[in-house]
């Protein structure tokens, strides 16, 4: 649900944008710089169309596959190298850690008197740079952690034979990919047709 919140507030902003700065069409509101016309709307609709049409298959993906047969479909479908689907699924892994590595630096740094909610976005900004350096300094330490115990466990024998476990389609993956395609033509119709 954090996700989806975040990819709504992003395209409503997105939205907002197109519709404020693309003149042209129809006029249906008088602004001091210009006008919102109809095609404002409709660039505000095939950008919110075309970020949901990229976003939810993604979203869908990685919400209900497991990282390890995420690996293994890149392995034996992409044919991608199981070095480099380690590498992606191993980077999508370690978001959550973190941000909640971030999340515990903040709480220390306000414990400790830094006021992170006032000020301008300048000295929001000016303020958070200098959290990277712990939070760079944690991540370098997992990695290094996660690599000896990939080395460890023979990380460098695995190969495109190695996964083994075969998930065909069924009715609710069909229903997912129709829902997403069903976005992205609608986006291309809006953007063809206006």
């Amino acid at each position: 649900m954090g996700l989806a919140k975040a990819v709504f507030m992003f395209s409503l902003i997105l939205a907002i944008v197109q519709i404020l700065t693309t003149p042209g069409g129809v006029s249906l509101v008088m602004l001091p710089w210009g006008h919102i016309g109809t095609a404002g709307l409709v660039a505000a609709f095939t950008t919110v169309a075309r970020l949901l049409a990229a976003a939810v298959p993604l979203f869908l993906t990685l919400y209900v596959t497991r990282m390890t047969d995420l690996a293994n479909a890149l392995v034996k479908n992409v044919r991608l190298p199981y070095k480099y689907a380690f590498a992606f699924t191993s980077t999508i892994r370690f978001i959550p850690a973190f941000l909640n590595d971030m999340a515990a630096i903040i709480e220390a740094q306000t414990a400790r008197g830094v006021q992170f909610d006032q000020g301008g976005i300048v000295s929001r900004v000016r303020l958070t740079v200098p959290l990277c350096v712990p939070l760079l300094v944690s991540s370098v330490r997992k990695v290094n952690s996660a690599a000896i115990a990939a080395e460890v466990r023979g990380f460098n024998l695995r190969n495109a034979k190695s996964g083994y476990r075969e998930y065909p389609m069924a009715l609710c993956d069909g229903m997912a990919v129709a829902a997403c395609v069903f976005l992205l033509a609608a986006a291309l119709a809006v953007n063809v047709l206006f």
